[in-house]
């Protein structure tokens, strides 16, 4: 077993890889504090800390990344053109089999946080996360083509999303997630590029939402290519001054103008928000926009009590485009 070891301390590192393959495992423990360069000519890639092509990999030991993104967040031009050159992520696992990230934190990321890359059998554990609310791209972890990721009793507070899935992913649970500031708990974005692969299997449980603009969402871009989202299960989730709790958006648009002309062909099915409960800060409390090209089928809502917390009467519910049906109690009244 390889084993890195960061001490107690301050420490300024530069772009680094870790590559395999390797004889054996390896264990990357970090008791001190870690901070990026915060200028951006140091970069020559994406990327600060990488771990490539590893059978087993543990990063632990209580200490802390600092992407030190303060001063890069204003040159990121990517909230408001598709074409732009993407700031580095602060931690990025490729092609790993087997790992455990436990007990660490990452501050001020550049870009994103953590992002788990064609990888599988990932646990995060016990993992602090935070950027302010007004970080552009800042999300806490974002998961692509990868497989059997667990995340699980973590606090996650950025400027966009606490955990986001994109495609290609399949088997990932996340409970016990606090999750706020930021955008929510996201399947996507979808149908940005061409010939993506599926999105299957997603368990969110147990998790609370505090003073984020979504709560638990699925958004794909308009005239897209063919693909789908399915089997996903939403349950015991509590919301606090949410602003739109439940919502499915198929003609997500992050910029100041897309491509509209078709709708998304992005197919989402066997989607269940089940025991949702708490405040939401808008009067749609739920708002389920799917694509009148492939329209969303067996949507379930079981047991839904959302309040709206502000003026003008009670929390309304939209549907578009949906099949599906309710059941238990139904705060606001459904529209299924």
């Amino acid at each position: 077993m390889g084993r890195v070891f960061i001490p107690e301390g301050t420490f300024l590192v530069g772009p680094a890889t870790f590559k395999g393959p390797c004889k054996g495992s390896m264990v990357f423990q970090i008791k001190g504090l870690v901070k990026a360069p915060a200028d951006l000519s140091k970069f020559e890639s994406d990327g600060w800390i990488e771990f490539h092509y590893i059978n087993g990999l543990m990063i632990t030991g209580g200490g802390t990344f600092d992407g030190q993104g303060a001063s890069a967040w204003p040159h990121n031009q990517c909230p408001r053109t598709v074409k732009c050159k993407l700031l580095p992520t602060s931690i990025r696992l490729i092609y790993i089999t087997g790992a455990t990230i436990r007990g660490i934190s990452s501050v001020n990321s550049k870009l994103f946080h953590m992002n788990i890359v064609e990888s599988k059998n990932i646990k995060i554990i016990n993992i602090k996360i935070s950027a302010p609310e007004d970080s552009p791209n800042t999300d806490g972890i974002h998961i692509g083509g990868s497989k059997g990721v667990t995340i699980s009793r973590s606090v996650i507070g950025t400027g966009d999303d606490c955990i986001s899935i994109g495609p290609g992913s399949s088997n990932v649970s996340i409970s016990n997630v606090l999750c706020g500031p930021g955008h929510g708990i996201s399947v996507g974005s979808l149908g940005k590029y061409p010939n993506e692969k599926d999105v299957v299997g997603l368990l969110v449980r147990n998790c609370t939402l505090s003073g984020t603009t979504n709560g638990v969402r699925i958004k794909t871009f308009a005239s897209s290519s063919p693909s789908s989202a399915s089997n996903f299960t939403f349950q015991d989730i509590v919301m606090k001054d949410v602003y739109n709790p439940i919502i499915i958006d198929q003609e997500y648009c992050p910029y100041a103008s897309c491509n509209q002309e078709s709708p998304s062909r992005v197919k989402i099915s066997d989607v269940s928000f089940t025991n949702i409960r708490g405040i939401s800060a808008s009067p749609v409390a739920v708002n389920l926009l799917c694509s009148k090209g492939v329209p969303c089928q067996n949507l379930q809502l079981s047991n839904i009590n959302l309040v709206y917390n502000g003026q003008g009467g009670a929390s309304t519910a939209s549907c578009t485009n949906v099949k599906g049906a309710s059941s238990g109690k139904q705060i606001p009244p459904s529209c299924l």
